[in-house]
């Protein structure tokens, strides 16, 4: 079986279905890129589930498959909530319990560029409760050229995300040193009064109920970071001179299953601003029902850029770390957007 025969491909008909246009956007009046991005992270997840889902139900139909890691979703163009946005999905690479579905968001199906890619780590499971355990799956066949491209990029996005997890903990260069010594002297001046990152935090709890339910007793992820890119949405708004808009999913780890009757504590901190970037990582933590188990359930990480009415880049204000911690991930975040930089194209 070849990734071309695991495709699906599926249409949002914004033009045409006035209801469903409506409950994907963000404010009801015309306003660029008026597209609740939150919704349609809910949508993609959802259908790279079903792709994973018809593959592993060909050699085991009673598994199941949860979503491991959201990879790097960025953000190409605005999205127009008046034209229809297409969902063209396949399985790039399988490996030996995962698989990568590789979604491409489109407005245009002619178009170079889509609206964004976006990348999802599928893992098969088998049975429940204390013996779920992870499934053992046949590989695809990679025949053509942009299958065997595809299928070394995934490989590529894997490797590269373990050696952008040891960077991120290597110690700061000199030149990083100076930086964040620079951000601690401004708050020692008479008269600072620039953002703190202490005070740049903000929590939520939800509680999961029935209506969650995707698996036997286990909560839809592809809510839970909806809710969590909402929050993050609103917490960027806080700080955005002007409107601040999506632009990169940078990660998004799921750790632990989330149950039914759990508590969810969203942890929100802005940790990291660039010239018109912001940088919000979310922490979602689940307590059960019996107050028993107690652990981090997600980690999120998301990128906005605050915008003017007519969609250009606009200034924001300097986030000033203090403590150990918030250098880290105030570090950790420059990093990013330093690498995020250097794969963008010219001009």
């Amino acid at each position: 079986m070849r990734p071309l025969d695991t495709s699906i491909e599926r249409t949002l008909p914004f033009s045409s279905d006035r209801q469903l246009r409506r409950k994907f956007m963000i404010v009801d009046r015309q306003i660029p890129g008026n597209m609740r991005w939150g919704r349609l992270l809910e949508h993609l997840d959802k259908l790279a589930e079903d792709v994973a889902l018809d593959y592993v139900h060909q050699f085991e139909p009673g598994a199941r498959v949860v979503t491991a890691a959201v990879d790097d979703i960025a953000l190409h163009v605005p999205g127009d909530i008046t034209r229809d946005v297409y969902l063209r999905a396949r399985i790039n690479y399988v490996g030996r319990t995962s698989m990568e579905v590789g979604i491409r968001v489109d407005q245009d199906k002619e178009a170079e560029h889509s609206l964004a890619a976006c990348y999802f780590t599928m893992v098969a499971r088998t049975g429940e409760g204390e013996k779920a355990e992870s499934l053992p799956i046949p590989p695809l066949e990679y025949e053509c050229d942009l299958e065997k491209e595809r299928y070394q990029a995934a490989i590529e996005r894997r490797k590269s995300y373990r050696r952008q997890i040891d960077a991120l903990e290597e110690p700061p260069s000199k030149e990083e040193f100076h930086h964040l010594r620079k951000l601690h002297h401004a708050q020692e001046k008479e008269g600072f009064d620039g953002l703190l990152a202490g005070d740049l935090i903000r929590s939520s709890m939800e509680r999961m109920y029935p209506d969650h339910e995707n698996v036997p007793k286990k909560i839809f992820g592809g809510y839970v970071i909806r809710r969590a890119f909402e929050l993050a949405l609103m917490h960027a708004e806080e700080i955005a001179p002007n409107r601040p808009v999506f632009v990169r999913v940078n990660r998004i780890n799921f750790l632990q299953p989330i149950r039914i009757g759990d508590k969810l504590d969203f942890t929100s901190r802005i940790v990291y601003t660039g010239e018109t970037s912001i940088s919000i990582e979310i922490d979602i933590e689940r307590t059960s029902l019996d107050k028993v188990t107690k652990a981090l359930s997600n980690t999120c990480v998301f990128t906005f850029v605050n915008v003017d009415e007519n969609m250009d880049p606009q200034p924001v204000p300097t986030v000033y770390p203090t403590t150990y911690a918030e250098d880290e991930r105030y570090l950790k975040a420059h990093r990013r957007r330093k690498k995020e930089r250097q794969m963008e194209p010219a001009g």
